[in-house]
């Protein structure tokens, strides 16, 4: 009677390291995932912002500008 009790209380502590254990991966994770969104919502901005820049009529202008100093260099 006494070894099924021990063994009883062994399981029990098991079962709650167990849990618990899976509780703490659950916070991290869900900490994760929530700094990834986080992090892919600053990178669409940026991609917005470069877009905006890229897509410019002033950019193209400065662009070949640019290639055309380096013609002279050369």
């Amino acid at each position: 009677m006494t070894a099924i009790a021990i063994v009883g209380i062994i399981a029990w502590a098991i079962v709650s390291i167990t849990d618990s254990l899976r509780s703490k991966n659950v916070k991290k994770a869900s900490r994760d995932v929530s700094q990834l969104e986080s992090e892919v919502a600053q990178l669409k901005e940026r991609i917005e912002v470069l877009e905006k820049i890229v897509t410019d009529s002033n950019y193209d202008l400065k662009k070949q500008f640019d290639d055309l100093e380096k013609d002279k260099v050369a």
